[in-house]
C-alpha cells in the first residue's frame, strides 16, 4: 500500500467587480445556512420565537401574523375601522469572508452581495371576529435557506509516486417561497407556513498527477442536482401582562423531518494532459436523471421576549435545537452533526408618547445581540460558531394621528462571526452588513371623502 507522506490543503479565492463568496465549509450538507431572519431581529442576535411587531414581519414564527391585524381593545370599541398597514419588507447584504488557515499559514478574503428576503405580509379585516378579540394576518415571501461556493485544491504527495493534485469546485443554494396565515386568540396566537423549497447542489472534482516527463491520465467528475419539494412549518406565542403592565411574549416554532425529490446529472471523464496543458478526452460516461431523495432534518425552537411598561426597553433569548443527524443526500449521511443554537438580543426606543417629533434621534431603535452555538458541519472536529450582532431602525416619516398606521423603517444591522478554530486547521471570520426596508401603508382600504 501506498503510503501518504505529505498533505497541503490550500483555499483557492478568485476576486472580481462581481465577487463571489468562497467557503470551503459550503461544501457539506446544505450548505453555508443563511441567517435569513428579519434584519430587525439579525441586529438582536436572531431571536424570533417570541418576537412581534406590527410595524414589521416575523416570517421566521409564523404566530406572529396575527399580530399584523391586532389593535388594541380600547381602539376596537372606539373605530371599529381602523385597520393595520400591509408591510412590504426587502432585505439585502454585503458579505465579507476571510480565511485564516494554520499550516500553510494563508489568509484569503471573499466579498458577495446577495438578497436577503423579499416578503409581504397584511392584516385581514374581520369586524365581528375582533370584536371578540380575534385577529388574523398572513404573508407571502421568498428568501433563501443556504449558499454553496467553494474551490479548493488539495496536494499530497505519495510514497514512489508523483505529487497529485486534486480540485474540487462548488456552487449553489437551497430557496424558500412561502405563504402564511396567523391567528391572534385573545393572548394566544398560532401560525403556519406552507411553501416549496427549491435549490441545486453542483458540484466537480478534477484528479490529477504532477509529472514533467511522464503523462497521465486524469479524470473529472461533475455532478448536478436539482431537487424541491414542498414543506410546512408553524408556531404559536402566548402573551402575559405583568401587574406594571410590561409584557413578557413566550414562544416556540419548529418543523418536522422533510424529504425533498431530487434529479441527478453526472459525467466521468478520462483526460489526458500534455507537456503544454492541453486536456485530450479519452473516455466519458454519462447518467442523467438519475431520482433520489434528500432529506431535511427536523428543527426546533423556544423562546421568550420581554418589552417594559413604557415600551423603552425589550429584550428576549431563543434557544435553537436541529437533528442534523437525520441528513442525507441520495442516501448519503454527509458531515453534519447534531448542533443547538442560543440566540440573545436587545432594543432600546428612547421615544415617549408626548416626545415632539422634531427629535428625530428619540424615535431610533438601538439593537445589540449574540448567538453562540456548535456548527453543524463537523470536519474532524466540532466547529465552534459565535457571532455578535448591532443594529439599528430609522423611521423614515414621523407623523401623528390617523396616518400613524403609515409607519416605514430603514432598518440596519452589522454582523461579525467567526466559525472553526486552530484545532480545525481554518478559521472562518465573516462580516455582514445588512440593510431592510419595511414600508408599511393601507394598501388595501378605500378612502371615503366629504
Amino acid at each position: 500500500m501506498m503510503r501518504l507522506t505529505g498533505l497541503v490543503l490550500t483555499v483557492l479565492f478568485y476576486t472580481s467587480v462581481a465577487a463571489q463568496e468562497n467557503s470551503p465549509y459550503s461544501r457539506y450538507g446544505f450548505g453555508d445556512l443563511s441567517p435569513n431572519h428579519n434584519i430587525i431581529t439579525r441586529g438582536m442576535g436572531g431571536i424570533a420565537a417570541g418576537y412581534s411587531d406590527f410595524q414589521s414581519i416575523n416570517f421566521i414564527n409564523p404566530a406572529s401574523y396575527g399580530n399584523l391585524g391586532y389593535v388594541e381593545p380600547s381602539v376596537v370599541k372606539t373605530n371599529p375601522n381602523y385597520q393595520r398597514s400591509t408591510i412590504f419588507e426587502f432585505g439585502a447584504e454585503i458579505d465579507s469572508r476571510t480565511l485564516n488557515s494554520t499550516v500553510p499559514l494563508t489568509k484569503f478574503t471573499s466579498n458577495n452581495l446577495s438578497m436577503s428576503y423579499v416578503q409581504l405580509g397584511f392584516p385581514i379585516k374581520m369586524k365581528k371576529a375582533n370584536r371578540k378579540g380575534i385577529f388574523l394576518g398572513a404573508d407571502f415571501g421568498l428568501k433563501p435557506v443556504s449558499k454553496i461556493n467553494y474551490k479548493i485544491a488539495r496536494f499530497e504527495r505519495l510514497s514512489g509516486i508523483d505529487s497529485l493534485a486534486t480540485f474540487y469546485e462548488g456552487n449553489g443554494g437551497l430557496n424558500e417561497v412561502a405563504g402564511g396565515l396567523g391567528i391572534r386568540i385573545k393572548k394566544l396566537s398560532l401560525g403556519f407556513n406552507a411553501g416549496y423549497a427549491f435549490g441545486n447542489k453542483d458540484y466537480s472534482t478534477k484528479l490529477t498527477f504532477l509529472n514533467d516527463t511522464v503523462h497521465y491520465y486524469s479524470s473529472n467528475t461533475s455532478n448536478r442536482t436539482n431537487y424541491g419539494g414542498g414543506f410546512i412549518n408553524a408556531g404559536l406565542q402566548y402573551e402575559i401582562i405583568l401587574k406594571s403592565k410590561a409584557l413578557i411574549r413566550l414562544g416556540a416554532y419548529g418543523n418536522l423531518k422533510q424529504t425533498l425529490k431530487g434529479s441527478q446529472d453526472i459525467m466521468v471523464q478520462t483526460v489526458r494532459t500534455d507537456a503544454n496543458g492541453t486536456d485530450s478526452k479519452i473516455d466519458s460516461v454519462f447518467q442523467s436523471n438519475v431520482k433520489g431523495d434528500i432529506v431535511r432534518p427536523a428543527s426546533y425552537t423556544i423562546g421568550f421576549t420581554y418589552r417594559d411598561s413604557a415600551a423603552h426597553w425589550s429584550f428576549g433569548a431563543d434557544y435553537e435545537t436541529t437533528k442534523w443527524q437525520d441528513y442525507s443526500f441520495y442516501g448519503q449521511p454527509g458531515q453534519v452533526t447534531n448542533n443547538w443554537k442560543i440566540r440573545a438580543g436587545v432594543e432600546y426606543f428612547p421615544a415617549s408618547y408626548n416626545t415632539p417629533v422634531s427629535k428625530y434621534f428619540n424615535f431610533v431603535h438601538y439593537r445589540i445581540g449574540f448567538n453562540y452555538g456548535p456548527d453543524y458541519i463537523k470536519v474532524n472536529n466540532n466547529l465552534p460558531e459565535y457571532g455578535f450582532t448591532f443594529g439599528a431602525g430609522f423611521p423614515l416619516k414621523l407623523r401623528r394621528g390617523y396616518f400613524e398606521t403609515q409607519s416605514s423603517m430603514l432598518n440596519t444591522a452589522i454582523e461579525i462571526g467567526s466559525r472553526g478554530d486552530n484545532k480545525s486547521n481554518l478559521r472562518e471570520s465573516t462580516v455582514r452588513i445588512c440593510v431592510g426596508l419595511s414600508l408599511g401603508d393601507l394598501w388595501f382600504r378605500r378612502y371615503k371623502y366629504d
